[in-house]
Parts: C-alpha cells; sequence; structure tokens
C-alpha cells in the first residue's frame, strides 16, 4: 500500500523496545526506513530489527549511540545520513528512568 511515507527516513532513540519501538513499529507499517537506536544488547537489538521488517520496513540500522554523551549523538546523525542519505523524521523517544521509593527521589 502507498502512503505518504513511503521512503522517508525515520531516526528513533529508545527504539529498542517499549514506546520506542512501538513508534517504529509504526512507521515501518507507512512504508518508512528505520535507525534504531538504543543500548541493548544484541539479541534485543537483532529481535527489534525482525519485529520492524515484518511490520514492513525495507531497510533498517542500528546505532548504539550514548545519547547521554554529544560527540555520540552527532555520530548518531552522521551514521543515519550515511546509511539512508537524509533524515526525514526525528522521534526523540530515549530516556533515562528512576526507579526507586518516592521518598528516594531528590530535588533533581
Amino acid at each position: 500500500m502507498k502512503t505518504l511515507m513511503n521512503g522517508k527516513v525515520a531516526l528513533v532513540t529508545g527504539s529498542t523496545r517499549g514506546i520506542g519501538l512501538e513508534i517504529a513499529s509504526q512507521l515501518a507499517n507507512a512504508g518508512c526506513g528505520l535507525m534504531l537506536n538504543g543500548l541493548d544488547d544484541p539479541a534485543s537489538v537483532e529481535t527489534a530489527k525482525e519485529k520492524l521488517r515484518a511490520a514492513g520496513a525495507d531497510e533498517v540500522a542500528f546505532s548504539a549511540a550514548d545519547l547521554c554523551d554529544p560527540e555520540q549523538a552527532t555520530e548518531l546523525i552522521t551514521d543515519t545520513i550515511n546509511s539512508f542519505g537524509h533524515i526525514d523524521i526525528l522521534v526523540n523517544n530515549a530516556g533515562i528512568q528512576h526507579i526507586a521509593p518516592v521518598e528516594a527521589f531528590t530535588d533533581e
């Protein structure tokens, strides 16, 4: 099925699991090529790639860039452009989750 998204390139940070993977899956279903990003183990990355290919993505690439490091964040953009030639869609999904009892949270 032809959609307005066919041929678009999406970079989705934090996309090897959870909400990011589901966003990437919807973009794959719409016909986008995808650059995945995350800090997961290689087996999880391959599982994510397989899911996206099954959802319809023709091209799926991956970068393990740690977005806490500005140089690696820049490399993620460069890697995406080198892999696909351009970026049409950026989804900033990556985040750090602090898990602790509410009493243990600091003001920061």
